[in-house]
């Protein structure tokens, strides 16, 4: 073993020898060029003086002296890239490249001095080669990961290089540091790859030509340093397992070790490999260990803020603009899931749906039911299995400029879909934090369209409800009429030559006559009619009345004690009254009676309307009476007569009481306030 590693540290140093003859060819004299030229002299002596202490057996400190001067100067290679340095003075006055120097200064002089005073010094070395390659892994993964795209067909080779050299050494050293002792095999192992990485060098070396790389330096440098610690952090873990597994297997230690060994890294590269874990462990350490991106108490009070003063009538467009404005999107559109799957657009700004779209919305309306997620079609592009069982044809989607599908959901149900367009300063696809605000900013604009939804539909029920309820008045009122002269056409062959009844025929065809007038004006108008309030005569009211009711039997028997005068709508009131009688006579024989008396005390107008007829009982009273369209005349009633005398009595302030036995007969009561109370026209 000690002969193959003999050969490889020598293959190892042939080849950067002859790597460094083509740097020197080249002439490269940017800052990167040199560093390249200066960290492969160091590794050419650092194999060479390796090769040589194979042979010669002298101490492996010499070797390490170059291992220290070699890790510093790959090291300042990728942070002079990653920072875009060009001259040794920008090198010398950069902050990050300062604090790396100072470092590893110090660190370097206390382990040296300790490898030399302290007993089993030697130990710190190894920390020192341990943790230098973790760091030097760490500005790697950074350089690469933030570079722009352009820019990483140039960096690969280099990274991986760097990086094989990196992560062996790396493993190397986390054991020595365990077992304060070195594992020669791997010691031995360590100049292959060392050969393999020279191709990898040139190449890159060829590919870059002023060594210029863009880097966006964001959260993303934290995260992939975060999954460089892990796998530090797991390879002391390895480590560590090596030793207790050397300590306890005996001669089986070895074997058992590289099993383990074998077994860690799969589940290591699986670690690092991964996308969505890796996504993963991104949002865990962005949402605790970041500030966030918004501040969601000033969100959501300007999307309340923009609810509350939005001017325009259609709330479609209000919803819109609210979370169009939340990403600075200029266009989108609200669609609808209706009925029988299909589709409708409620409201849209600078984007026009064709059918191929509804077509694509059949798999999102699918896919969104299951899991309610937002869906951006970047992503979906670039990310491959970013979400599974989703079948899109994107470019539907990028024709129309629609980069964001927000899924709109009421409850469990799907209601419809936000499409919203790229927003105008994010290029990138959406990260958690947009997404959160999304969606929160979705769940409300979902209970406001629903809400206001909900309203219209209650608006339009109300006048449905309004028309339904006109109707039934005027069909009241007509049937009253009817009534009437059907009462004088079946009385009128026996009494035709009467003259009082012909003067009460007259009459009651006045009257008739003055309903139907107001019937038409109600019909006109699409609206019931509202009677000017005026001083009447309480006393001619009533006596009007009771005129046009005996007509019918039992005949009204009428008692006033003064003549009263109150400021009232004299043709609602007389319409009341004559119905109360109505319902009286209708609830009496033709030898029973039916009384009205008037009283004026203590400022108000009482009315008391008897009959002995059949009653009603506290039941009927208590829960039909007084109830609209509930009427124990089958057919031949509308139920709204007591209830219409109901409204209008308190309407303008009055009550109305009814005191009734079943088999005795019942009483009207009204109370009405007197004249010095003006009650408005639209009481």
């Amino acid at each position: 073993m000690e002969l193959l590693g003999l050969l490889g540290y020598i293959i190892a140093s042939f080849a950067f020898f002859v790597f460094i003859l083509l740097l020197l060819a080249a002439r490269n004299n940017t800052l990167s060029g040199r560093l390249v030229l200066m960290g492969s002299l160091a590794t050419l002596a650092s194999f060479g003086f390796g090769a040589l202490q194979l042979q010669q057996h002298f101490s492996l400190k010499i070797v390490f002296v170059f291992e220290t001067v070699k890790i510093l100067l790959w090291s300042l290679l990728v942070l002079t890239t990653r920072e875009r340095l060009f001259s040794f003075k920008e090198l010398f006055h950069n902050k990050n490249t300062k604090q790396f120097m100072l470092i590893w200064l110090l660190s370097s002089f206390a382990s040296w001095w300790a490898a030399y005073h302290l007993q089993g010094g030697g130990k710190y070395l190894f920390l020192l080669f341990l943790v230098f390659n973790l760091w030097a892994l760490v500005l790697l993964e950074q350089l690469y990961r933030n570079a722009e795209i352009k820019s990483k067909w140039a960096l690969a080779p280099l990274v991986i290089a760097l990086g094989a050299m990196f992560v062996f050494d790396f493993v190397l050293f986390a054991q020595a540091s365990m077992l304060n002792k070195l594992d020669f095999d791997l010691w031995y192992l360590r100049s292959l790859i060392a050969i393999i990485s020279v191709p990898l060098l040139l190449i890159s070396t060829r590919r870059m030509k002023d060594w210029s790389v863009n880097v966006f330096i964001s959260r993303e440098v934290v995260f992939y340093s975060s999954m460089l610690m892990i796998s530090g952090l797991y390879l002391l873990f390895m480590a560590f397992a090596g030793y207790i597994i050397n300590y306890l297997g005996g001669e089986w230690g070895s074997k058992i070790s590289v099993v383990f060994l074998v077994l860690g890294t799969i589940v290591l590269a699986a670690l690092l490999i991964t996308e969505r874990l890796r996504r993963e462990v991104k949002v865990f350490i962005t949402k605790h260990f970041f500030a966030n991106k918004y501040e969601y108490k000033d969100e959501w009070l300007k999307l309340i803020q923009q609810l509350e003063i939005s001017q325009s009538g259609d709330y479609y467009q209000t919803a819109l603009r609210c979370i169009c404005s939340t990403l600075q999107i200029p266009n989108g559109l609200i669609i609808k899931k209706q009925n029988l799957g299909r589709y409708g657009v409620l409201y849209s700004e600078g984007i026009s749906p064709d059918q191929n779209l509804f077509y694509q919305l059949e798999n999102v309306d699918k896919f969104c039911q299951q899991n309610n997620w937002i869906i951006d079609i970047r992503e979906f592009d670039k990310v491959e299995n970013s979400y599974p069982d989703l079948t899109l044809d994107s470019s539907v989607f990028a024709q129309l400029k629609i980069s964001i599908i927000v899924p709109i959901m009421i409850a469990e149900d799907l209601y419809g879909f936000f499409l919203l367009s790229s927003p105008l300063e994010q290029k990138k696809p959406l990260n958690w934090e947009d997404r959160d605000l999304l969606a929160a900013i979705s769940k409300q604009l979902s209970h406001y369209l629903s809400l206001n939804e909900a309203n219209e539909k209650l608006a339009e029920a109300k006048q449905f409800d309004a028309f339904n309820r006109m109707s039934a008045f005027l069909v009241h009122d007509l049937k009253n009429v009817q009534a009437q002269l059907s009462l004088i056409n079946s009385n009128a062959k026996k009494h035709r030559n009467n003259p009082e009844f012909v003067d009460d025929a007259f009459a009651t065809v006045a009257s008739a006559a003055t309903r139907l007038e107001k019937v038409l004006a109600q019909l006109r108008n699409k609206t019931v009619l509202e009677f000017k309030q005026k001083k009447a005569s309480i006393k001619q009211i009533l006596t009007q009345v009771a005129e046009q009711r005996n007509i019918d039997s039992p005949q009204v028997e009428l008692s006033i004690e003064n003549d009263i005068k109150m400021v009232i709508e004299e043709e609602t009131f007389s319409s009341v009254i004559n119905h109360l009688i109505q319902n009286s006579q209708e609830a009496t024989n033709d030898n029973g009676w039916v009384n009205i008396k008037a009283s004026y005390f203590n400022k108000r107008l009482n009315i008391a309307i008897s009959d002995n007829g059949s009653g009603m009982s506290a039941e009927f009273i208590k829960n039909r009476l007084f109830k609209a369209f509930d009427t124990t005349k089958g057919n031949a009633g509308m139920g709204i007569g007591v209830f219409e005398a109901k409204q209008y009595i308190e309407g303008i302030g009055g009550t109305i009481q009814v005191t009734s036995f079943e088999g005795k007969g019942t009483t009207f009561h009204l109370s009405i306030p007197d004249i010095n109370i003006v009650i408005p026209a639209d009481s």
